[in-house]
């Protein structure tokens, strides 16, 4: 009795699955509506099984190792949207179930991200050569959510937006110091050094990123202005006008949000305030894919909204706004594939086959989590005491004004 299509019959139920098995044996799931009609080709009896038992994982695994094929020239995408529009399908069955319940109770040390194993798992994602991010990323080397103020912006136009949004948000003066946590290859720090003329302190533990982002602080002209260090978060002294966390949250682990959100408000001045930008979650709590979780980003989480507002209530901090941007990561993950895919000889020219088709999974996944799933992306503004944020939020649009009026002058 074969496993697999015990799991596929109750899973599969939008759009059309065809397997065609070792032995040759073809069988199709699914009633071929609402959604696409994919075609795989497993090599070996052993991967029937190990996708069974662990399909979110050892799926990704086979079609990494060619022992899972997408016929008739298919994508890693195309078996992934097959997968979004039925993926409370597959939570259903009861050898998923069991293994949620494993995974929810072991979460907690996934994600102890203490001093030394935080920045390992960080270099596993962003050590690798920044060359690779240069064939995919735009001009700024911004790896975080862009801010989309028409969905046909192209992905420079609207990273750049994002960087003038939150500056904005920051209502920064001449002269202010800001703390940057999680700094990526400068492109922030850079901005706000450029165009609000202040002093940047950015820390990272990503060596290859840091080394990067000083090289483009230099070519930019504000290497003055900005002081990179490889440091943990939790070992940052000295207070601020302003801190600044973009794409950085994900990496704390559940376990640390309380110590994370402590040390931003013991970083701020009186009378500052931060800002965080992470991804979130609609749903209740959950647990990282074990695909992401293994290869992708080791340690990572992405909360639910429960979380972070229940350790702001822990820790006695203030959240003075929030604004949740819903598809602008969809938008922004659909440009990064778009770019990743032309340039794709060349990457596997740089990292080999194995890795990129492991890059087409996690971008693919990553993009439909986005567009079918629960994911966004939320940013607050947050503060030790409540009236430290201006009270009416019209100042955004009124300093996003007054930025793209001196950027234009400037240009």
């Amino acid at each position: 009795m074969r496993l697999l299509p015990n799991l596929l019959s109750r899973f599969v139920k939008n759009g059309r699955l065809t397997v065609i098995f070792e032995d040759g044996f073809r069988q199709a799931f699914g009633s071929g509506q609402d959604g696409p009609d994919v075609t795989i080709r497993l090599t070996d009896k052993a991967v029937e099984r190990e996708i069974f038992f662990n399909p979110e994982l050892k799926a990704a695994e086979a079609y990494m190792d060619g022992r899972l094929v997408i016929e008739n020239g298919g994508k890693a995408l195309d078996l992934l949207s097959l997968f979004s529009v039925n993926r409370t399908g597959l939570a259903a069955h009861p050898v998923q179930k069991a293994l949620r319940k494993v995974w929810r109770a072991l979460r907690r040390r996934q994600q102890n991200n203490k001093l030394g194993l935080a920045a390992k798992n960080v270099q596993h994602h962003y050590d690798i050569p920044t060359k690779f991010y240069e064939l995919w990323l735009d001009e700024t080397m911004t790896y975080s959510c862009a801010y989309y103020t028409a969905p046909d912006n192209s992905l420079q136009q609207a990273q750049m937006d994002k960087h003038r949004h939150i500056a904005a948000k920051l209502k920064l003066e001449p002269g202010m110091h800001v703390m940057e946590i999680g700094s990526g290859w400068g492109a922030l720090a850079i901005y706000l050094a450029k165009y609000c003329d202040v002093k940047v302190t950015a820390i990272n533990v990503s060596t290859e990123q840091l080394a990067a982002s000083r090289l483009r602080a230099i070519e930019a002209g504000v290497a003055h202005q900005i002081d990179f260090r490889e440091v943990d978060y939790r070992e940052v002294s000295g207070q601020f006008d302003r801190v600044v966390s973009i794409g950085m949250m994900e990496h704390v682990g559940v376990v640390h949000f309380d110590s994370y959100f402590t040390i931003i408000g013991r970083l701020l001045k009186e009378g500052g305030f931060a800002l965080v930008h992470a991804i979130g979650r609609m749903s209740p709590p959950g647990t990282t894919a074990p695909f992401i979780r293994k290869y992708i980003f080791p340690g990572g989480y992405v909360p639910a909204l429960s979380e972070v507002f229940a350790s702001l209530e822990r820790t006695g901090i203030w959240c003075a706004d929030c604004e949740n941007l819903r598809l602008h990561y969809y938008w922004t993950i659909h440009d990064w594939r778009l770019g990743y895919e032309a340039r794709r000889e060349e990457a596997v020219a740089m990292m080999g086959e194995r890795f990129c088709r492991m890059w087409d999974f996690y971008l693919a996944s990553a993009e439909l989590g986005f567009l079918n799933g629960s994911n966004f992306v939320f940013q607050i503004l947050i503060s030790t005491r409540r009236d430290d944020v201006p009270v009416i939020r019209d100042y955004i649009v009124e300093e996003e004004r007054r930025l793209l009026s001196s950027m234009q002058t400037s240009a």
